[in-house]
């Protein structure tokens, strides 16, 4: 099995490539973010958006954001994550390492498997803005038969740092209107577009309209069924009890930066998580790893 790891520039981003076989993803050294995945000549698992940009400072429409050290609005998050942060007014969505660039940590082979990490160095320095806590980021990402996709933290300061965070994954599909999530029924979700009012899921979630919703208490195991591509993708989680779902549809989608106007058919977001009463309180010395494994198959 051929596995090969080169850098490589997207725009004015540096970036890494990872082939192994037919398979191929690309990452971007800023905000760590896996950019796209595919395997050969068959759909992408992973969504990037036709009208992307690859600039400094700017994340990315598409692939796999770190959301860290919170998710979403900081204002939404338990009041020990608001706490933490100097100025919550000024506080950015989806937290302060996206637009950063993160330090290659170490790339090889294993067996045949394609190893990349990368380590966010402000962050265990306590040099975010607004932040600061000493609390080691990494990220290592495995491709084998699948895609592993696991980010660690490790709190190096002297007092218990608590944290919201997600993997925020993009995921490409056929068509939205014929697909649907199995794992979900009968778990709790807070609707954000219902006024951030709890709700109990009945059967297979599918989608009518904007889609943007916190799962808790989640199995280990979802299944995103792509009807029309009649192939379903299998995400297997570590260290998480939480997902986000989110499809922007038609109105939103016209306000996106980055997203063509018709892309909300062709993509949705499952987002391993841990958010609201997943968040995670990390002592002195501790770590934690959020961790998701994505493994596509062909349905007959």
């Amino acid at each position: 099995m051929l596995v090969d790891i080169q850098r490589i520039e997207m725009g004015q981003l540096a970036c890494w490539r990872l082939r192994r076989g037919e398979q191929e993803l690309l990452v971007a050294e800023q905000g760590a973010q896996l950019l796209a995945y595919h395997q050969g000549e068959a759909q992408p698992v992973i969504w990037l958006s036709e009208q992307a940009t690859f600039e400094r400072g700017q994340p990315v429409r598409g692939g796999i954001p770190v959301c860290w050290p919170w998710f979403g609005d900081l204002m939404r998050n338990p009041q020990a994550i608001r706490e933490q942060h100097a100025d919550a007014g000024e506080a950015p969505f989806h937290g302060l390492v996206r637009a950063i660039d993160w330090q290659l940590a170490a790339s090889h082979c294993e067996a045949d498997a394609a190893v990349i990490e990368f380590r966010c160095a402000q962050a265990a320095s306590g040099e975010l803005p607004g932040w600061p806590h000493k609390v080691e980021a990494s990220l290592r990402i495995r491709l084998d038969e699948a895609l592993q996709v696991s980010l660690t933290s490790h709190n190096l300061d002297d007092h218990p740092v608590t944290i919201s965070q997600a993997l925020h994954s993009y995921l490409a599909i056929d068509d939205i209107h014929q697909a649907r999530v199995a794992g979900l029924e009968e778990r709790p979700y807070v609707d954000t577009l219902d006024d951030w009012q709890n709700h109990e899921q009945r059967g297979e979630l599918r989608f009518t309209g904007e889609t943007d919703r916190i799962y808790l208490q989640l199995p280990d195991t979802l299944r995103l069924i792509d009807g029309a591509a009649q192939r379903s993708i299998e995400l297997g989680s570590e260290g998480s009890a939480s997902a986000i779902l989110w499809n922007p549809w038609i109105d939103k989608a016209r306000r996106l930066s980055q997203f063509a106007e018709d892309a909300w058919q062709r993509m949705l977001c499952i987002e391993t998580a841990n958010v609201l009463d997943d968040a995670r309180t990390l002592a002195p010395g501790e770590r934690h790893t959020l961790s998701v494994r994505f493994l596509a198959r062909t349905s007959a």
